[in-house]
């Protein structure tokens, strides 16, 4: 057998272990991410329930200053929907499936580009005693084989839970503005 054989054999072994390694990992991911915020729930509540309120702190938007949105719908409440268009965050569309409001906004998100997929996310606010508000903005969806082996060298939690600190900085500052 020839040094190229056994060369071009361990990467084919090596590529069949990256791949069952791959088949092994869990089929759908979440991330999470939570802040205080020193202002009442009713002050946070529409700039998480309105989605063009959300895009005053939405970190995805603040990262193409040439990106192109639309409306569609109730300016909040179920239905109310916004897409987006970018050459740095992709496309896609997020879109109110249910509330509860003054406490949770659940979003259908949607991404065609650069890869698509069908997520789901949530803002969930919860009073505290002394009358600020903790937030909590989850997104959850199915983890397919790409996804499973793109998750082997990126590390989606850090990469997406980044931008949702971001996020959540720009909103409480915001939100402790107005207060």
């Amino acid at each position: 057998m020839s040094n190229l054989s056994i060369v071009l054999l361990c990467a084919g072994l090596a590529v069949l272990l990256l791949l069952g390694y791959a088949s092994t990992r869990p089929g759908e991911f979440r991330v999470e991410r939570r802040t205080r915020i020193a202002a009442p729930a009713d002050r946070v509540w529409p700039l998480i329930s309105e989605l063009r309120s959300f895009n005053r702190w939405n970190p995805y938007e603040r990262k193409d200053p040439l990106l192109k949105s639309q409306y569609d719908g109730a300016p909040s409440g179920i239905g109310s929907r916004y897409a987006w268009e970018s050459d740095k965050v992709g496309s896609g569309s997020l879109e109110i499936t249910g509330q509860q409001p003054g406490r949770a906004v659940q979003l259908k998100l949607d991404f065609v580009k650069p890869f698509e997929a069908h997520n789901q996310a949530e803002f969930a606010l919860q009073p505290t005693a002394d009358g600020a508000t903790e937030v909590r903005w989850t997104m959850n969806g199915p983890a397919n084989f790409l996804s499973k082996l793109m998750g082997i060298f990126i590390d989606m939690d850090k990469m997406v839970g980044r931008d949702f600190e971001d996020g959540l900085q720009n909103l409480r500052q915001i939100a402790e503005a107005q207060s």
